[in-house]
């Protein structure tokens, strides 16, 4: 396939490998490799008194068991902080295996590696710990009493405190005609991939080389960390990702304290060592997302518009603090969404708990703070009578005033300014789609037949595409094959195909002949990582500047070889030929083979090239200085700024009279990520987005008692939508290009994810006319809602009330 490739619905290259059963995931790497296993805590938490592991060591087959005193130099130390950020006052993280204290359930205190993983298992049921039980911390209130502390060093079990703002916010609302008050609670989920976590370390005791290879969202941040744990030249440690199920998010983080012992048991035995994260560890030693309490006070006038915006909030953030607080600052600055808040104050805390730490999990903060924001406007509209969308549109920043500075930093520590969009065009696409209009009638006949359905909305900017940077090297081969290496990673996202497209389009060869590899650090060594939906505006800006190196130096050799200004040659179907003159033309492989001044010698391809042999003056040196042998390119690209791509949702649901149960009936997006690369894989992620937003809004919490214990550590308890739970979904596109990179492109890997909880609150609230301030929502938890309404105990919507009355309204946690 050849032609215009940027913007082509072309079927992904990846699929039929992929479909066909030969994916190469971490685990079927190796049947002959060692193999570990890990006794972790039973205990959320408790010091740790002492560990017998007599009995374990003589097991048959047993290799080595290892607690943290044998983990040699820079291995047991502590691990590192990967975003350190001013807001964070005491950070406390891990180590990779316990030392002295367990801070949750499920935590890794000894590592047994044996022949295989049943022997390890076994192993790990021989060994004997002692422990002194301490008192847990469960939950944001317990967090905030300080009662009873996660950390000694961690008074009141503050991690980080941070406040922004822009203009007067306080003074604002004050001032303001109208003034409402809500409470909002976003229970913890997690990101729950096909593929738990896996990893592979093989030592090469003949080149003192370690190649580890891990189901990782951050290939060379890996190889970096693991450098520095094993005390390893970095060119001695190369990473490899393979096929990777799923990351989600919870891949980002690096290392894992698996990755550390696995990696450092490889090369102290010398030999290859693997392990492969079961189900339940996952649910109890590796991320969770979402927990918070919020509270937010908003003024505004007669006609919806806000005058100031208030907001605190309580993040959950777990036992330890290795990412930073990406989540809750991202909650604090994306909350804003499309909106004009002159006056807005944001103070956020994140807490220590004994639970599972927090990572990023697709929408890393955002799903939260849009709740916020959009569960405030339709507030606002319900308190003045007013429509919803109208509400919104009359708050919209509008495309002539973009670049919109919000006044607020953002999470590269750079200002927060939107790059491009038409908010009024997306709301009026929705509208159109979802038939925003005609939604009483269809109300009304609904009500005749006995249903009760409702119609929600939300709207979301999403900070896409952030930097460092990302780069991209390609080479042509003497056949005419492609390679392109690009040091992110991929987990399902089609990089395979799109970083093609961009390539074959740029250099004008078929799409067949792109070959893409990602995640090798031998390829390219040079990276950030795959998360923030950030790879195709990164790396795809920067495969897209090396090809346009490679065209430059084929059009130059072409041009020399066929007596021809570049200016005047032209790359089409991967042959270079005279504009105007096809039947003057050369292969991409042929320059390939002209760019090699060892061409004649040991190239067969190069005996094609002999008619083209009297445009080299072999008298010269086969290199010019400033020149390198071969056609390819390197280069990189690194952002001015995020790019702000944006979305807007809507959901029609219905709700069971007696039961309580929540049907989706309809779900509709507009997504703006500006010119789309490939529009099938924009719907891809969207759709996957929506599933996992649907998930997030009805189904899915972690659920812990008071001592610590996650109660639903398996999925027989933790409930997720199947197929037949995920709405058909309806989209349409606005394509706003940003002018921050040279495709035009933003992000599009967490948009159907972000505003889901909010739009389907929205539309159940809706159904039932009563307030919904928290997620996830279960037919249960609606049923006990309605019941406090009718007792009274809950407040029903239209519940008017100005500046001037007693006290603001104030919307309860919905446990009444």
């Amino acid at each position: 396939m050849s032609g215009k490739m940027m913007g082509a619905a072309v079927q992904r290259k990846e699929d039929p490998r992929l479909v066909s059963g030969y994916g190469k995931y971490t685990d079927d790497l190796s049947h002959t490799a060692l193999e570990a296993a890990f006794v972790r805590s039973p205990h959320a938490h408790a010091r740790i008194i002492d560990i017998d592991v007599d009995e374990a060591v003589e097991v048959e087959g047993v290799i080595a068991v290892w607690t943290h005193e044998d983990l040699e130099g820079a291995a047991g130390e502590p691990l590192p902080m990967l975003l350190p950020h001013p807001s964070i006052q005491h950070p406390v993280t891990g180590y990779a295996l316990a030392k002295e204290q367990v801070n949750h359930v499920g935590e890794a205190i000894v590592m047994v590696v044996a022949t295989n993983r049943y022997i390890a298992e076994d192993a790990c049921q021989k060994v004997v710990i002692t422990y002194d039980v301490l008192p847990p911390v469960v939950g944001i209130a317990n967090a905030r009493d300080g009662k009873h502390l996660v950390h000694e060093q961690a008074p009141g079990n503050v991690g980080a405190h941070y406040v922004q703002n822009v203009g007067d916010a306080p003074a604002a609302i004050e001032a303001a005609p109208h003034v409402l008050e809500l409470d909002f609670d976003f229970e913890r989920s997690a990101c729950i991939p096909m593929e738990g976590k896996a990893v592979q370390a093989t030592w090469n005791p003949t080149a003192e080389e370690l190649v580890v290879q891990s189901s990782t969202q951050t290939s060379t941040g890996l190889r970096a960390a693991l450098a520095a744990k094993l005390e390893m030249p970095l060119a001695k440690l190369h990473v490899i990702v393979p096929d990777v199920g799923g990351g989600f998010g919870v891949k980002i983080n690096h290392p894992w304290p698996e990755e550390v012992c696995v990696a450092s048991a490889a090369k102290r035995l010398q030999t290859q060592v693997k392990w492969t994260e079961d189900r339940r560890e996952h649910f109890i030693s590796s991320a969770h997302e979402r927990g918070q309490l919020q509270q937010a006070r908003v003024g505004f006038d007669d006609q919806g518009v806000v005058l100031g915006l208030d907001v605190t909030f309580w993040h959950d953030h777990g036992a330890y603090l290795p990412y930073g607080v990406i989540v809750p600052l991202n909650t604090s600055v994306q909350l804003v969404g499309p909106y004009r808040l002159p006056n807005y104050r944001v103070e956020y805390t994140s807490l220590y708990t004994n639970t599972v730490i927090v990572t990023p999990y697709r929408g890393a903060g955002r799903p939260q703070g849009v709740f916020i924001m959009e569960r405030t406007m339709d507030a606002i509209a319900d308190y003045l009578g007013l429509d919803r969308a109208e509400v919104r549109l009359r708050n919209f920043i509008l495309p002539d005033q973009m670049p919109w500075e919000v006044g607020l930093m953002f999470q590269d520590g750079r200002p927060t300014v939107y790059d491009s969009g038409d908010f009024p065009a997306s709301l009026q696409k929705l509208k159109d789609l979802v038939g925003w209009d005609d939604f009483a009638e269809y109300r009304a006949q609904a009500a005749a037949e006995g249903r009760k359905v409702g119609l929600g909305i939300g709207c979301y900017v999403e900070g896409t595409g952030i930097g460092p940077y990302e780069g991209g090297h390609i080479q042509v081969e003497t056949n005419g094959r492609v390679n392109v290496a690009t040091g992110v990673t991929t987990q399902g996202q089609g990089h395979a195909t799109s970083f093609a497209q961009i390539v074959a389009e740029e250099l004008g060869v078929p799409l067949e002949d792109v070959h893409v590899t990602t995640g090798d650090t031998r390829r390219f060594g040079y990276s950030v990582g795959t998360f923030a939906s950030r790879a195709a505006v990164t790396s795809g800006s920067a495969v897209h500047l090396a090809a346009k190196q490679v065209k430059e130096k084929a059009l130059a050799i072409a041009g020399n070889a066929l007596e021809a200004d570049p200016e005047d040659l032209e790359i089409v179907d991967g042959f270079i030929r005279i504009k105007g003159d096809p039947e003057n033309q050369m292969s991409l492989g042929m320059v390939s083979v002209l760019s090699n001044p060892l061409r004649y010698a040991f190239d067969e391809t190069a005996k094609a090239a002999t008619q083209f042999s009297t445009s080299v003056d072999l008298s010269k040196p086969p290199i010019s200085p400033g020149e390198e042998p071969g056609l390819e390119g390197k280069d990189f690209y690194s952002p001015k700024g995020a790019t702000f791509a944006n979305g807007m949702h809507a959901a029609v649901v219905e709700t069971d009279p007696e039961t309580a149960d929540i049907k989706i009936l309809r779900y509709c997006v507009i997504h703006d990520c500006g010119n789309m690369i490939n529009p099938m894989i924009v719907e891809g992620q969207v759709h996957g987005g929506v599933a996992q937003g649907v998930g997030g809004a009805l189904y899915e919490r972690m659920a812990y008692d008071d001592s610590g214990q996650l109660l639903n550590a398996s999925f027989m308890d933790f409930l997720m939508p199947f197929a037949s739970e995920v709405p058909h979904i309806e989209t349409d596109h606005l394509e706003t290009p940003t002018p921050l990179n040279p495709l035009g492109i933003k992000g599009a890997g967490e948009a159907g994810t972000i505003p889901a909880s909010a739009v389907l609150a929205s539309a159940i609230e809706d159904a039932e006319g009563f307030p919904i301030t928290k997620m996830p929502i279960s037919p249960h938890d609606l049923w006990e809602l309605r019941r406090a309404h009718e007792a009274g105990e809950w407040p029903s919507l239209r519940h008017p009330h100005s500046q001037t009355d007693p006290a603001p309204t104030t919307v309860p946690d919905q446990k009444g």
